[in-house]
Parts: structure tokens; C-alpha cells; sequence
């Protein structure tokens, strides 16, 4: 698999995550919905 490199204002790929409580979260269901900001943080758990 291959990085992509996005360039600012370009929707990112579609993924999901877990959350703290172990649901499935998906990027494409808060799409048209609302803005999502996204942060990753390294070392946190």
C-alpha cells in the first residue's frame, strides 16, 4: 500500500477507527454532515 499524498482541501481516503469505547467509527458517515478535524497524536495510549 502506498501513502497518497493529499494537498490541502482535498477530501482525505475514507478509514475507521476505534473509538475509546470500542465502537466503530467511520470517516464517509460524517461526510455533508459536518466539518471534521482531524488529530493524531503519537505516544498517547
Amino acid at each position: 500500500m502506498n501513502p497518497e499524498i493529499l494537498t490541502p482541501g482535498e477530501p482525505a481516503p475514507d478509514f475507521e477507527l476505534t473509538d475509546i469505547n470500542g465502537n466503530t467509527i467511520r470517516l464517509s458517515s460524517f461526510r455533508g454532515n459536518k466539518p471534521v478535524v482531524l488529530t493524531f497524536l503519537r505516544g498517547f495510549m
